[in-house]
């Protein structure tokens, strides 16, 4: 995505739109910006795991949706990021199950290691540290989101070779 034009549709690839139209198409054709969720993923996983102002815009314009109400779904889920991150996007859940079941020692181990707070991504740009809300999975707390992947009933150690193989090693 190096290139930026003046007419936004054409940032989308070819591949891109096809795979957002088949979303779009599943939705009444006066509703296809009911895909907004699938097809602002699909615009970030593209892009290397971030939306720019203009992959919005033409995601917005495939879709027939306002920018504006684009933009506030990009700016209201966590899943979206508005600026290049790490390659591993580390979500820790903080709420009560996990926070009783040892998350704070996962959160203190995962600082230390990767030497980043909140928000941060590390020096490398291999990982970037988020806290999130309920991942939805108490019973085995404490649970981390690694990418696509749920990680539960961790300990410092399980994290450890979790993030030691990420990238096949």
């Amino acid at each position: 995505m190096n290139k930026v034009t003046n007419n936004k549709s054409e940032i989308l690839p070819e591949d891109l739109r096809i795979a957002i139209e088949k979303w779009a198409k599943k939705y009444p054709a006066e509703r296809r910006q009911s895909a907004v969720l699938p097809a602002l993923t699909l615009a970030q996983d593209y892009n290397g795991g971030y939306l720019s102002q203009d992959l919005i815009d033409a995601v917005a314009d495939f879709l027939r949706m306002s920018r504006v109400t684009a933009y506030e779904v990009a700016t209201f889920y966590s899943l979206y990021e508005l600026k290049p991150i790490g390659r591993h996007k580390i979500g820790v859940c903080t709420n009560i199950s996990c926070l009783l079941s040892g998350c704070d020692k996962i959160v203190k181990h995962l600082q230390h290691r990767l030497q980043v707070k909140w928000g941060e991504t590390t020096p490398d740009k291999k990982f970037i540290l988020r806290e999130v809300e309920c991942l939805g999975a108490c019973a085995n707390a404490p649970v981390v989101h690694i990418g696509q992947r749920y990680y539960e009933d961790l300990t410092p150690e399980k994290l450890d070779k979790i993030l030691d193989h990420l990238d096949g090693k």
